[in-house]
């Protein structure tokens, strides 16, 4: 089985496939000269894991999150999702971190209703399907340690009261470069929740021309298609399930993970949280590339950006991917030498 198209008989697959297709359209038309970074935007909510991108300011991150938000319109639920989903208020919502906030800004408060003499809960930002995260590092660690739980257990709590959120939700954080004044560094702790870690670099000149001969002309995205949240999440469960991982795959990781922790130059390897959460990532990246197994190409594609952060290194090591294509070398030379297909 090489490609979807001449092998795959999965119904399941084709519409998980096809609900990325619809998604891609739509930031594509977008956001310009941005087509990496798409592409690692659908693995990551694909996958269920969250994205930490890492750029200046005026670089097309609020769009780009903005336009995956609205790419997902809302849909009736089941009735195991009916708590969820009734606090959830739009789709994407987005927070301005910033040194004066609470943790109440993030995920709720209680208010005092005076005609029925009761609290009720007002629910946050994280009551939405996307959430873009602005300049994350710019706030106190207390309010950045209220995402933990939302981003690890997919709940909050208030006034001991626990609130779930719904399947879909998925953060896009944004962080100013750590030699930025008023940083607070993300502890390592909270960076090991994110599935992937972006530097987002300047776009190319076409793109850019592109941008500026757009800017003031209405553009219209109503032939643009849309998808709604139970077709993401079945996309999930099928990419997850039909997807096919060699156990030598899993191997890789496994002895990759720890030539990192054994590596001279590395202070802290990388989790088995990591490797947990490469798997499914491992999986979306073969469907985008019209796969039903995943390769070694996915594992070289994807371990930059899904180790890289999670790694502490000694003094005076600049180059992590350098780290990590040297720890990655042995155990893609031994993945080669077995089969990874079903």
């Amino acid at each position: 089985m090489s490609t979807l198209e001449s092998s795959l008989l999965e119904s399941e697959l084709r519409e998980a496939q096809r609900v990325a297709n619809v998604i891609r359209q739509r930031m594509a038309y977008d956001v310009m000269g941005r087509d990496e970074v798409i592409e690692l935007a659908l693995i990551s909510l694909l996958s269920g894991g969250h994205m930490l991108l890492e750029d200046y300011p005026g670089s097309g991150k609020t769009t780009l999150a903005k336009s995956l938000g609205e790419s997902i319109s809302l849909s009736t639920q089941g009735e195991s999702d009916a708590a969820s989903t009734a606090l959830i208020k739009a789709p994407f919502r987005r927070v301005q971190f910033t040194p004066d906030m609470l943790p109440s800004d993030i995920t709720g408060v209680m208010v005092f209703d005076g005609q029925r003499n009761d609290f009720y809960f007002r629910p946050g930002p994280v009551f939405s399907f996307v959430l873009l995260v602005d300049e994350i590092n710019r706030t106190s660690p207390k309010v950045q340690s209220a995402m933990l739980e939302c981003m690890a257990e997919g709940q909050v709590t208030v006034d001991n009261q626990t609130y779930q959120l719904d399947k879909l939700f998925f953060v896009i954080a944004t962080q100013n470069p750590l030699d930025s004044v008023g940083t607070y560094p993300l502890p390592v702790a909270q960076l090991d929740r994110f599935l992937f870690k972006v530097k987002m670099d300047h776009i190319d000149r076409t793109s850019e021309l592109e941008v500026l001969n757009a800017w003031g002309i209405p553009r219209e995205r109503q032939d643009l298609e849309m998808v709604n949240r139970d077709e993401v999440i079945s996309a999930r469960e099928a990419i997850r399930h039909q997807v096919f991982i060699h156990e030598s795959v899993k191997s890789c990781l496994v002895d990759f993970a720890a030539a990192l922790r054994s590596d001279k130059r590395c202070l802290q390897g990388v989790s088995t949280r990591s490797l947990v959460q490469a798997i499914p990532a491992l999986q979306a990246r073969a469907l985008l590339c019209d796969r039903d197994y995943v390769s070694s190409d996915d594992i070289s594609y994807l371990a930059p950006y899904i180790f890289g952060h999670r790694l502490t290194v000694i003094p005076g090591v600049r180059d992590v991917n350098a780290l990590i294509s040297d720890a990655l070398q042995g155990p893609l030379e031994e993945l080669s030498r077995s089969t990874t297909r079903a």
